[in-house]
């Protein structure tokens, strides 16, 4: 890759953060808190779209490991009292230990296969969050306010109820892992791995055991799920069986088709504007997810291969 289309990269991913940066002091407060659940939820996504977008596997097992992380970090406060930091390593743990496991048995199948056992995984994890509902709380869940100590970096005091801590928060954490997404990409195990997605049998005969690899982008996509789970929680201090449900695993999917798999910006892109056409659809009409509907068939007819990637494909090819 070229020096200026180097800088080029990281100028545009800068440039997304300075504007989410400074976006929290002029959009109104409710507009707010939706940017800081877009930020949770396109960590979510970029998770998703490393397995996707760059190694070539479809999953429908993703809310597995964002409930994973949810769940062990929201049980952690809820009953032994950990504080974020804590319950923010443990929900990682799981969503590590949970990737690992599903990644063992599930890759040992392709295609349909792989997408069929991912679901199945996905679906007995959510079952369990029913079953054991004396812990759980089942579909209604439970919440953590109250439950949650303040953060303390010398004398400032940073509070889970602050909006502005929240959003800041989420903010830190998108630009973790953007920047993280751009230079794994760019890295000799990201080349490996879009060469897993392209020809994964010429992969295996230049020497790369592909299965490692794939396993490798099935645990760092389960981690950046999980990741974003245990936020989500602390964020919204609020744990729910539905989180774990099958319509969490498409979302991912929907919003990584439709900002551009394969694509660092694209995650954001398809979440946002996923996020901003059910809030106007619904504002407008009841039956506002036929509008949403239309909207995805326009731009889908559009950019076939989504937002970012129809961009990236027409003017600015050097897009990673």
């Amino acid at each position: 890759m070229r020096r200026d289309h180097r800088r080029s990269i990281v100028g545009v991913h800068l440039a997304l953060i300075l504007l989410l940066l400074g976006a929290q002091f002029v959009v109104p407060p409710f507009h707010r808190t939706m940017v800081t659940r877009i930020m949770i939820l396109t960590t979510y996504t970029m998770g998703y779209n490393l397995l996707l977008g760059y190694t070539g596997l479809m999953s429908l097992g993703h809310a597995m490991f964002f409930a994973s992380g949810m769940y062990t970090t929201g049980l952690t406060v809820f009953y032994l009292g950990f504080g974020a930091p804590a319950a923010l390593v443990a929900g990682l743990l799981a969503s590590v230990l949970m990737s690992t496991l599903t990644g063992l048995i599930t890759l040992r199948t392709t295609g349909a296969s792989f997408l069929v056992i991912t679901m199945m995984f996905s679906q007995a994890f959510h079952l369990a969050t029913l079953y054991f509902n004396k812990f759980t709380m089942g579909d209604q869940g439970f919440i953590l306010s109250g439950r949650l100590r303040p953060l303390r970096l010398g004398t400032v005091e940073l509070a889970f109820s602050d909006p502005v801590f929240k959003y800041n928060l989420a903010l830190v954490l998108f630009a973790l892992f953007l920047m993280m997404s751009v230079w794994l990409i760019g890295s000799p195990i990201g080349r490996i791995l879009v060469g897993v997605r392209e020809n994964e049998e010429r992969t295996r005969l230049l020497g790369y055991n592909t299965f490692n690899y794939k396993l490798l982008s099935l645990i760092i996509s389960g981690s950046l799920s999980g990741v974003a789970g245990s936020v989500y929680a602390l964020t919204f201090s609020y744990v729910g069986s539905s989180f774990a449900s099958i319509i969490y695993s498409i979302y991912p999917l929907l919003w990584t088709l439709l900002g551009g798999a394969g694509t660092t910006i694209g995650p954001f892109v398809g979440t946002a504007v996923m996020a901003f056409v059910v809030d106007i659809a619904s504002g407008l009409t009841s039956s506002y997810l036929f509008a949403v509907g239309a909207v995805l068939i326009i731009l889908i007819l559009w950019f076939p291969s989504g937002v970012i990637g129809g961009i990236r494909s027409r003017w600015v090819r050097w897009l990673p």
